[in-house]
């Protein structure tokens, strides 16, 4: 079966509560555009698959799709990603008097501080995570 990509799931009008089923939640309010909803800047926004599990604290599972914009100003407290030394990381970005460190949102990792030599390189800020429950509809 072709899959037609100008059909757009419908979202609902009003949000599902986490409790007893509401009769209201049978309207429909307009087609769901995922590229909408989640891209603001397109040709700045890239989408990378997370690996690992530093990041479980901030929501961030292993095989969850990252949507990061690279025209986002990276502030303290940011997710980002970043290469240090060349390889690709998904931290928490930490800038203070101290100076910048990279921070994981699991205690099994300590926090990546940064010394002469080291290279930090920010590729975009991180504004969304998409998270499957059912992977390719099983």
């Amino acid at each position: 079966m072709k899959k037609d990509s100008k059909i757009k799931p419908q979202l609902m009008e009003t949000p599902v509560i986490a409790g007893f089923p509401s009769p209201a939640e049978q309207y429909v309010e307009a087609p769901l555009d995922l590229n909408e909803l989640l891209v603001h800047r397109p040709a700045a926004t890239f989408f990378v698959r997370a690996a690992g599990d530093s990041m479980l604290g901030a929501g961030i599972h292993p095989g969850d799709i990252l949507v990061v914009d690279r025209s986002l100003q990276a502030l303290d407290g940011s997710v980002v990603i970043a290469a240090v030394d060349n390889e690709f990381t998904v931290k928490y970005l930490r800038r203070d008097r101290n100076g910048v460190r990279l921070e994981a949102a699991n205690r099994k990792y300590r926090p990546l501080l940064f010394s002469e030599g080291m290279e930090l390189r920010l590729f975009g800020v991180v504004t969304a995570v998409i998270h499957q429950f059912v992977k390719n509809g099983k």
